[in-house]
């Protein structure tokens, strides 16, 4: 069996927004590209095809598609699934997308992210024969798995992270689109640090209303708040939006201060030495287990759709290590996530 990486021509050249931490824009090329295919293992045991629909920036954004990816390969290293992959570039696409992994064979396709939330509600009800899963949605339809994630709890962690290393007390959060989901990253980060040092100042901004997709991959305006922050004091910015945070990095260079990644373990995707000495930690959304865990139920038999969660209790979210900035308290930030697991902390969702 096979993996494929199917990429589906662009409609236009601008692109619309992954999900909670979505990709950049897409590419303008006219012609479909025909598929790329690396051998699956041999001697694999489930025969099922499954399918990908990432939205725009897919493979290569160092968050968010990027994460569902590798969940896409480990169903196929470890699990022998034929993965056929596409790409999303406008809104026309989505819908497109998962209509040609079905006629593509795929009998268990994950969509990421909440703007698949329409278009997976319209082909999942129009086949119930076949296994959907949607990544931060929920689309109400018996074979559709949502796939939501406690990004609070996670950044939560992270924020408490930050006030442990904030030599100055001042530090901030970078989102998005201004939207409930980006929100609970907000909340969360606050909280956190709130909870080591109650009179910590958190500054807080977002890259564009609701419904405004360059928020995801305004580099330059990432960059230009975290700038400013830093040179007012702030020494560590946390930023959940997606491509974007490529600034906030880019910015934390620059000035010698802290960056924060969301989503992947942005030091083990940073583009330089420079920037991994830049990161502090990464607040890990594991649309890579919730991809996986999807395509092995479906080989399982399982076919149910419903909600799963994703959360601290199952390491559906945590915090990454690289680097070794953090070693030194990590125990602490353990006995946070334990009491979070516990119920003795409750996060807010709401900043």
């Amino acid at each position: 069996m096979r993996k494929s990486r199917l990429l589906l021509a662009p409609l236009a050249a601008l692109g619309l927004v992954v999900a909670a931490c979505g990709g950049d824009d897409g590419g303008s090329s006219s012609e479909t590209q025909a598929p790329a295919e690396t051998e699956a293992p041999a001697g694999s045991s489930c025969d099922l095809t499954g399918g990908v629909a990432f939205d725009t920036g897919g493979r290569g954004d160092g968050t968010f598609n990027d994460s569902a990816g590798q969940g896409a390969d480990r169903a196929m290293s470890e699990l022998g699934i034929d993965v056929k992959e596409l790409e999303a570039n406008v809104d026309e696409d989505r819908k497109a997308n998962l209509e040609l992994l079905v006629e593509g064979g795929a009998s268990v396709i994950v969509g990421v992210g909440f703007m698949f939330t329409d278009p997976m509600t319209e082909v999942a009800l129009a086949n119930p024969d076949i296994t959907f899963g949607i990544v931060d949605s929920v689309v109400d339809a018996p074979n559709v798995r949502n796939l939501v994630f406690a990004e609070e709890q996670g950044s939560f962690l992270v924020g408490a992270a930050a006030a442990l290393k904030s030599e100055s007390g001042k530090i901030g959060f970078i989102g998005g689109q201004e939207i409930d989901l980006i929100k609970k990253f907000e909340a969360g980060y606050i909280a956190g640090a709130k909870h080591i040092n109650p009179d910590i100042v958190v500054e807080s901004k977002y890259l564009g209303p609701a419904g405004d997709n360059s928020a995801w991959g305004n580099v330059a305006g990432a960059k230009e708040i975290a700038s400013g922050w830093y040179a007012d004091g702030a020494d560590i910015v946390y930023t959940a939006a997606g491509g974007s945070g490529a600034g906030t990095i880019e910015a934390a260079v620059e000035a010698g201060k802290w960056a924060i990644g969301v989503d992947s373990d942005q030091y083990l995707t940073a583009g330089s030495d420079d920037q991994k000495a830049h990161i502090l930690t990464s607040m890990l959304k594991r649309v890579d287990v919730a991809v996986f865990e999807t395509m092995k139920a479906a080989c399982d038999g399982d076919t149910s759709g419903g909600f799963k969660v994703f959360d601290l209790s199952n390491d559906g979210v945590g915090y990454a290590t690289s680097g070794g900035y953090v070693d030194d308290i990590a125990g602490q930030l353990d006995e946070l996530k334990a009491e979070i697991v516990s119920g003795a902390i409750t996060v807010p969702t709401a900043p």
